[in-house]
């Protein structure tokens, strides 16, 4: 029996049963072929995620639209993609049957990249804004995400993460900043209307009872007007909304809460603690515990922003070692009631098998993430995403990008 065996428990979400408490975090790559469909390095790192032995994998911000996206090579749920994705499927579960694979989908919205993509907003934020978004052109993205959840439940996924964070286009439209005097701003319930549609009619047109839907939600975005902001122009934190909006897609069908927090491209280190600052898993760990008691005992919340913890060899204080870790925190969170799964992104990257190490009692041969956020400055420039710690391939790469184009850090000052 492993220390940790809280992490090892089955678990049911919806109709399927799993077999252990982790999830795989959606963490974009950049390797689709040209089309949007998985290439040869896609399957790899896959492969790899499934033999693992994770109990639920999340495929990564799958763009329901070519018009307005982040990646240039960012994988797609168009009718297009359909048989690529269905053979992709297809033998990712074989390798691991027991997983549940749910697909996020996404749309990149203000932070859509403008040299091969059109950039939209709902209200022109400092640094970003776009084209102004209307009701019909709403309208239509409704649409979208609904036919890329057909496509996900058309191809074999068990299901899909409707991404309400971090700064895509669902988080541009529920911030308290979208105080524009339009159908889906200004109140609580205009700025609701568009994430409830979509489950709604996820739930009315798909009607498989086993089909998974569930949504990753910044609880704070940590900037005046952000989601989690007290008004449109508030810095202050305040919960009410988030856990209205929770409750909200509860209501409407959502099996599982993923809870995050922060907006990569304006709060980077709240969306992902920073090796040097980790104390923000704490503040993630009081999001997890403010959404699991206002859920129903049903629905599963995960957690995230548990990579920064590694193996305890990390920066936080007044901690023993052995009481600071990944597998410590996830283990302890589920058995305290703070959180039913725990999710890994970077640390998914530099290994992903700790689910399946940990269930032979070889934990201990975990190659931790040293959240350095190389894999990071990989997705800011476009590139192929891989952990330039633990595979040569990337660490190479990285070497050759800086000694060309100089670090990120010389480029933005």
């Amino acid at each position: 029996m492993s220390e940790f065996d809280a992490l090892l428990q089955p678990i049911k979400i919806g109709t399927k049963t799993i077999p252990n408490r982790f999830s795989i975090n959606a963490m974009e790559h950049c390797d689709s072929d040209e089309h949007g469909n998985p290439s040869e390095r896609t399957y790899e790192r896959y492969r790899k995620l499934f033999e693992g032995g994770a109990g639920l994998i999340d495929l990564e911000a799958i763009t329901i639209t070519y018009e307005s996206r982040g990646r240039l090579t960012q994988l797609s749920a168009l009718p297009h993609n359909l048989k690529p994705l269905e053979k992709f499927t297809a033998e990712m579960k074989k390798i691991n049957p027991e997983a549940a694979f749910v697909w996020q989908l996404t749309h990149s919205g203000e932070i859509s990249h403008p040299d091969f993509s059109k950039r939209v907003c709902v209200k022109p934020l400092p640094g970003f804004g776009g084209e102004l978004l209307t009701e019909r052109d709403i309208e239509r993205i409704i649409d979208e995400f609904v036919l890329a959840a057909k496509v996900a439940h058309d191809a074999g996924a068990d299901g899909v993460e409707y991404k309400l964070c971090h700064g895509y286009l669902m988080s541009q439209v529920l911030r308290p900043y979208n105080d524009r005097d339009w159908k889906y701003g200004g109140s609580f319930g205009n700025r609701t209307r568009m994430a409830y549609t979509v489950y709604e009619r996820i739930r009315k047109e798909i009607r498989d009872p086993d089909f998974l839907i569930g949504s990753k939600i910044s609880m704070w975005e940590g900037f005046p007007g952000g989601q989690g902001s007290a008004g449109p122009d508030s810095p202050v934190m305040d919960l009410t909304e988030s856990l209205e909006l929770v409750k909200g897609i509860e209501e409407r069908g959502a099996n599982f809460i993923l809870v995050s927090a922060g907006c990569p491209s304006i709060t980077l280190a709240l969306s992902q603690p920073d090796r040097s600052i980790p104390d923000d898993c704490y503040l993630h760990f009081t999001f997890q515990k403010a959404v699991k008691d206002v859920v129903k005992p049903e629905t599963v919340v995960i957690g995230s922003a548990y990579s920064v913890l590694r193996d305890g060899n990390n920066q936080l204080q007044a901690r023993k070692k052995e009481e600071n870790s990944l597998l410590y925190w996830g283990d302890k969170n589920i058995r305290d009631g703070v959180v039913d799964m725990v999710a890994l992104g970077r640390q998914s990257i530099a290994d992903s098998s700790l689910p399946a190490k940990l269930k032979a009692g070889e934990e201990n041969s975990t190659k931790w993430c040293t959240a350095c956020d190389n894999c990071i400055e990989f997705l800011i420039r476009q590139e192929n995403v891989g952990c330039a710690t633990y595979d040569r391939r990337f660490t190479d790469r990285l070497s050759e990008i800086r000694k060309k184009e100089g670090t990120l850090a010389a480029k933005r000052t």
